[in-house]
């Protein structure tokens, strides 16, 4: 479980921890993939919210339960972080320019 002074659980955190999941088809991690839109970190008292809005690479894709488990278990790793909330949306649809200039040359879209 990964752990951050109180308070310290931010968005950027959140980014970090969704590098950890990697997409088990193309074996890079999602944010990379630009698969991840929005984040939001809301504190309140003793509990840290997270929103997540992301989609998928395409809307019939097979592994949608199983990304949405990667990245709900990889959030309530943190230990400060009490709900999440990740919203799945096709608006805008991704596309190969969302990934990052490495990740595209690493999968050859270059």
């Amino acid at each position: 479980m990964i752990m951050y002074n109180r308070g310290m659980v931010n968005t950027q955190a959140v980014y970090s921890q969704l590098k950890t999941v990697i997409d088990p088809e193309l074996g890079v991690n999602i944010v990379d993939l630009g698969l991840v839109y929005k984040v939001k970190v809301k504190s309140q008292k003793s509990k840290v919210k997270v929103y997540i809005l992301m989609t998928l690479t395409t809307p019939g894709c097979p592994l949608a339960g199983v990304l949405d488990q990667l990245v709900g278990d990889a959030i309530r790793d943190i230990e400060e972080v009490t709900d999440v909330s990740i919203e799945l949306t096709f608006d805008p649809p991704w596309a190969q320019e969302m990934m990052s200039e490495e990740v595209r040359a690493e999968l050859g879209f270059d």
